[in-house]
This record gives structure tokens, sequence and C-alpha cells, in this order.
């Protein structure tokens, strides 16, 4: 087979009397290779087109849903190593126990990632004065300075977070949103909690 009845469009480099592609069945039939566009960008047209369809309602949850997935991505998560730092570093000592549900995690898979902070000599795990069953966890130094660092990033990230947005706004936003959680919480928590 030639080079020039190849297709280009694909990495298959498929014969052009038989693409496997859009774009190699458009330049088959015009001769001129389409511009290449990302499946994503695609994705986020049809996105946006179905968006604007949408009543304000359906807007406001579809905003909701997608900042919460930027937020899972840029959070720390519930195990996550400088989560724990951190938390160790508020609240000094805490037992190994009381970690795991304060986490929400599996004992197991809190032992662990502790196991992972005492070998990297970030945290110390000693057997609790008054309850020998009972193991209390602390920082060392090195964690309780990379523990300050993990803090002053979050900070950072959440200035960078709502940058786009005056003080103003900001109060005006956190107002709204509380007095959103308050009536979700109480209409469709059973327990009136919602988890916190």
């Amino acid at each position: 087979m030639s080079e020039k009845n190849i297709c280009s469009g694909c990495g298959r480099r498929c014969d052009l009397s038989e693409p496997h592609c859009s774009r190699g069945e458009e330049y088959r039939r015009t001769g001129k290779m389409p511009e290449q566009r990302h499946e994503k960008e695609k994705r986020y047209e049809m996105r946006m087109a179905h968006y604007q369809s949408m009543d304000t309602n359906d807007k406001l949850i579809i905003n909701l849903r997608d900042l919460s997935h930027i937020m899972r991505f840029l959070y720390e998560g519930k195990a996550s190593q400088k989560r724990i730092l951190m938390i160790l570093n508020e609240l000094k000592t805490i037992t190994q126990r009381d970690l795991t549900e304060h986490l929400g995690i599996q004992p197991g898979s809190a032992s662990e990632i502790l196991s992972k902070l005492e070998s990297a000599g970030l945290i110390i795990r000693t057997r609790n004065e008054t309850d020998r069953r009972t193991t209390d966890v602390s920082l060392t130094d090195t964690g309780r300075a990379l523990a300050a660092e993990a803090f002053a990033q979050r900070q950072r990230r959440h200035e960078e977070m709502f940058s786009c947005i005056s003080e103003e706004e900001k109060e005006k936003l956190l107002s709204l949103l509380e007095r959103i959680y308050a009536d979700w919480r109480i209409r469709y928590c059973e327990d009136g909690h919602g988890g916190h």
C-alpha cells in the first residue's frame, strides 16, 4: 500500500479505500483532511448546547455537580496523607481508632496509610498510657513541617478558587449556599444531619 493511500486521520493508518474514522471518510470524499478536534472538545460543545436549553433549576444542579467533581479533584481525599498530617497538626495527638473514625475509612486502610507515614518518619505511633490496647498517633518534627506546608498550599488554593469573585460576592454566595444546605438537610436527609 503506497503512502498516499494511507489515511493520516487516525493512528491506525488505515487504507483509504476502507477508512475506519470519520476524518478518513471525509478525506476520501473531499481530498482534504478535516481539522482535528479532540473528543473532549466535541463533548463539551454538545454539553453546552444541551445546557443552554435547560431551565435555571437544572443549570444550578449541573453547576453544583460539576463544582463537586472539580473539588474532589483539587482537594485531598478523605484518607490522603496530607489531610492526615493536617488533622494531626491540629489535634496534636489522637488515638488511631479516633483518627480512623474521623477520616471515615476502614481500620485496615488507615493502618496501611499510617504505616507509610511512620516509615517516612512523619508520624510516631505509641501505646496509650491509660489504655494499652489503644495506639496514639502524633507528628514528628518533619511531619509538622510538612503539615504546615500542606496547610499553606490548601489556603493558597482556596484563595485561587474564589479569586474570580469579590469579597461581597463571596459573602452573598456563602449566605445562599448555607440557606440551601439548611433546607436540603431538613428536606432530604432522614437524620437531619446530612452526613456532617
